[in-house]
């Protein structure tokens, strides 16, 4: 029944406010979570906003309508509005009803009802895509058109399940084993064993495509390596560079059965086709006279399995193949959905929908993450900067506010105070970044540094015999620190919600000692810095964490605080 001590607002137009210091707040917003978007994120109501994509993920992942529905009831302050219930039960009803099938060899795709079918046989996007009307139902496909047909279906509002199967590819024998090379069990958490059966589905054909949404540091390799055993097949994994693929090759070798030369390297570096093989984005959408010459590695072997690691960076020309190739099982794998080009409807339609969607702070308190507290730190924009800031344009402003010198300040400060700590300072602009690393006497690692010099550099960080890392944006991925415990982020590529992910991600393995992390983002008060850093966070409320808000003159000044003892001044 509707209460006025409730925590939700819902509104005609499908977004809902949610009172962020109600005592009901985290119990409503790990529901809401589950289908509709956060949108922004201020200080005392979050706004979220109920969409077709929302939905069709949650239905894919198993959840209700009557889940959904009950959860607005159950937690808002009025009554929901009728159009709300409507439109739920609309788009939500709407996964579903068209079906991809396969019968005697052909492709067909099935609707519920045959008017939806006569709509889709008139619509000009559609038609081209359908080879005949079988009859009043059902329509022949051309095999080749499967990807594109639910791509464009998608965008005309109705999702297709697609229930066709899928080729079985060359077939490779491995299991997981049970004792590592040091001794130690391995086996598979709970949550983990439920990605793999939420993604695997028995091996039928309601499983076999989709994506799993899990923490940085939850062990979605290991969900990954499952799914390959499963599947006893020929598997072609996408990684972000040679460092991840380096990093899933040992995985590989040390938790599978899987012999060294049966795992092959594909990237600028080294062209290996193997029964596994680890090939770079970068590589695959490398162009020779405008042609993309390597995207041919997809028809290179009879894969069964292809597993797109981090799938959210997918690059366009990668979803181009994708849509060719949709009788192979594909296995999506991130730390967040949200694309910053706006193609989660693609990742959606190729890949799959989403099957798992395990909150950060469930594995938090689980103690399969570390904890951590997150930290913004604002700052004045130099004086001498206020009036080529005034006069820039937008991109110039924004790396103006972000390059602040005040952040070196900051930055070193932090560095000091958690001087026994293992720390990372992430930034965007190389400019910076060399000075952070001359003023803090550690080593830098950018896009340009050889592969084997930056494996060193990790493992002299891993070991201890490095505290301080300062690092690019090609830290953000698939960087597997587990002893780091405190990242400054001194810059970012503008307001990117899904590089604060994987950041965070960076310090969020659990510590051997049961150390916190700490989380810092230097920004530039009153400046487009500022303005895309609300952005970012939208990614930490969503999963439940709060920034508090520091000033860095009175953070810096005496007295000293012990180590990792921060003087907070606000909530944000």
């Amino acid at each position: 029944m509707p209460d006025t001590a409730n925590p939700l607002i819902v509104q005609s137009d499908r977004t809902v406010l949610l009172e962020v210091d109600n005592p009901r707040y985290e119990e409503c917003r790990d529901r809401l979570a589950a289908f509709a978007e956060l949108v922004k994120s201020p200080e005392h109501i979050h706004t979220y906003r109920i969409s077709p994509l929302a939905l069709w993920n949650a239905c894919a992942a198993g959840l209700s309508v009557a889940g959904m529905l009950a959860t607005l009831e159950q937690y808002s302050k009025w009554d929901v509005p009728g159009n709300v219930l409507a439109d739920i039960r609309e788009y939500a009803g709407r996964y579903g009803r068209l079906k991809l099938t396969k019968v005697a060899g052909a492709l067909l795709l099935e609707a519920d009802d045959p008017l939806l079918a006569t709509e889709l046989w008139h619509h000009k996007q559609a038609n081209p895509l359908l080879v005949e009307r079988v009859d009043d139902r059902r329509f022949r496909v051309d095999l080749l058109e499967r990807g594109r047909l639910k791509q464009t279906l998608v965008k005309l509002g109705f999702p297709v399940e697609d229930l066709a199967g899928y080729v079985e590819g060359e077939h490779l024998e491995l299991s997981l084993r049970r004792q590592l090379a040091d001794g130690s069990p391995f086996g598979l958490r709970a949550y983990q064993l439920q990605a793999a059966d939420s993604f695997w589905a028995g091996g039928g054909v309601t499983g076999g495509s989709g994506v799993l949404v899990l923490p940085c540091g939850a062990g979605k390799t290991v969900i990954a390596m499952d799914v390959v055993a499963r599947a006893q097949t020929s598997t072609l994994i996408m990684t972000t560079g040679i460092t991840a693929s380096n990093q899933w090759k040992r995985e590989l070798l040390d938790k599978t059965s899987l012999h060294e030369r049966e795992i092959g390297l594909y990237s600028g570096e080294r062209k290996e086709i193997r029964p596994v093989t680890l090939a770079t984005y970068q590589v695959m959408t490398y162009r020779r006279k405008g042609e993309f010459v390597h995207l041919n590695l997809f028809n290179e072997r009879n894969w069964g399995l292809i597993v797109y690691d981090e799938v959210h960076l997918l690059p366009a020309p990668v979803f181009r193949v994708t849509a060719e190739i949709q009788a192979k099982r594909r296995l999506g794998l991130t730390a967040t959905l949200v694309r910053e080009d706006g193609r989660e409807d693609d990742v959606f339609s190729l890949i799959g929908p989403k099957k798992c969607d395990t909150p950060w702070k469930v594995l938090e308190k689980q103690g399969w993450i570390a904890s951590a507290v997150c930290h913004e730190v604002r700052l004045p924009l130099a004086e001498e900067l206020r009036l080529p800031y005034a006069v820039g344009d937008p991109n110039e402003k924004f790396r103006i506010a972000s390059c602040n010198p005040g952040k070196l300040d900051v930055a070193a400060w932090l560095a000091d105070h958690h001087r026994e700590d293992q720390v990372l300072v992430i930034g965007q602009f190389l400019d910076q970044l060399d000075l952070l690393a001359e003023r803090l006497a550690a080593p830098l690692i950018t896009g340009k540094t050889p592969t084997h010099t930056r494996e060193q550099l990790y493992g002299q960080f891993r070991t201890g015999e490095l505290k301080r890392l300062v690092v690019s944006k090609v830290a953000n991925f698939a960087i597997d620190l587990p002893d780091a415990n405190v990242a400054i982020q001194v810059s970012g590529t503008f307001g990117s919600r899904q590089e604060e992910a994987q950041r965070l991600g960076r310090i969020l393995r659990p510590k051997s000692d049961g150390r916190q992390a700490h989380f810092y983002s230097l920004v530039t008060r009153d400046t487009r810095d500022h303005d895309f850093a609300v952005n970012r966070q939208l990614f930490l409320t969503e999963q439940g964490y709060a920034y508090d808000i520091l000033d860095a003159r009175e953070l810096m000044e005496p007295p000293d605080y012990p180590p990792n003892v921060i003087p907070f001044r606000q909530t944000g």
